[in-house]
């Protein structure tokens, strides 16, 4: 959507005639406030799903390890068994 400066100047006198120049400065702490908590909302969210995945990553990764160890484990044994 692109508006021209007439179009915005038309919203901003109907939103002043709605609701007066006495409220405009609380409606406009308001969305200040709404756009502030969605943005922090947001950055929040993606931190959790960055954690998440690296929480999985982590996991895997000790998996790979233990496997790697049953698997030296294992073949120590069988050595031992053999001799």
């Amino acid at each position: 959507m692109n508006f021209s400066g007439w179009e915005i100047l038309v919203v901003l006198f109907v939103v002043l005639l709605l609701f007066g120049s006495s409220r405009l400065p609380q409606l406009a702490r308001g969305m200040g406030k709404s756009i502030s908590e969605f943005k922090k909302g947001v950055s929040e969210g993606g931190k959790e799903a960055d954690e998440r995945e690296l929480a999985e990553k982590r996991r895997e990764q000790l998996r790979d390890g233990e496997r790697a160890r049953d698997e030296e484990l294992a073949s120590a044994d069988r050595y031992t068994k053999s001799s």
